[in-house]
């Protein structure tokens, strides 16, 4: 399991996340939703190790044992994924060599070039990515949409124990979010636990969480099933977190 504990974090010495404490199953997926600025995606920076964010006071554990002294290559090995809120583009690197490579570094087998090559053609048909991307560098010339896509493409590939997906609806229409839906709940289904931030409802009809959180001033404020998401698309935060 992925477990964070008591999380305390800083930024150019702001105290963003006050006290987080969440525990993510194998195949469970949770919704963290709350306002801008509620500290967000400085738990999922955090939870991956990024090195402007200071950890002053908790601890991130993946069966048991703490990573909070692994560098973010060594967390990736041991199955942690992070889909981000604006995927960069990386000119003169293809998807492709992209992927396969990324298998190798985080220790699984890879097969040979032209086998992966099919694979690769066939996961990207199921999210409905045109197979010419793939003379592209990664995400180079990718709509915001088409950007989001390329994320799910990834988590379906690397198969990650624990995937943290940062706003997968920014930037994507209804039929973008039905595709990846669609297939995020392929991936839970063999065994990935999700931690989906959002800040709107709409998502959580395509992917069904298991549990709600609503993040307020770098807390946990109120943790609840699925119904908890309704609430906050009629109530708003304030209320939705009483």
């Amino acid at each position: 399991m992925l477990e964070v504990k008591d999380l305390h974090v800083e930024v150019d010495g702001k105290e963003i996340l006050k006290g987080v404490t969440l525990t993510i199953e194998p195949g469970e997926v949770h919704a963290l939703m709350g306002p801008n600025g509620s500290g967000k995606s400085t738990l999922s920076y955090a939870i991956m190790g990024h090195p402007k964010y200071k950890i002053t006071k908790g601890d991130i554990l993946i069966d048991g044992n703490s990573i909070l002294n692994l560098p973010v290559n060594e967390r990736a090995k041991l199955g942690l994924f992070l889909g981000f809120q604006y995927p960069q583009e990386v000119g003169g690197v293809g998807i492709s060599n992209f992927l396969r490579t990324s298998l190798i570094n985080t220790g699984k087998s890879a097969p040979n070039v032209v086998e992966f090559h099919n694979f690769l053609k066939e996961r990207m048909q199921s999210l409905g990515m045109p197979q010419e991307f793939l003379k592209r560098g990664l995400n180079v010339g990718f709509s915001g949409g088409e950007k989001k896509r390329s994320e799910i493409l990834q988590l379906s590939v690397l198969k990650p124990k624990f995937a943290i997906l940062d706003e997968p609806d920014s930037g994507t229409d209804i039929d973008g979010l039905k595709v990846i839906g669609n297939n995020v709940e392929e991936i839970t289904n063999h065994g990935t636990g999700i931690l989906l931030i959002t800040h709107y409802s709409r998502i959580l009809s395509n992917i069904k969480p298991d549990f709600v959180h609503i993040l307020v001033d770098g807390k946990v404020v109120r943790s609840a099933g699925p119904e908890l998401a309704a609430e906050i698309e009629s109530h708003g935060y304030v209320e939705g977190a009483q």
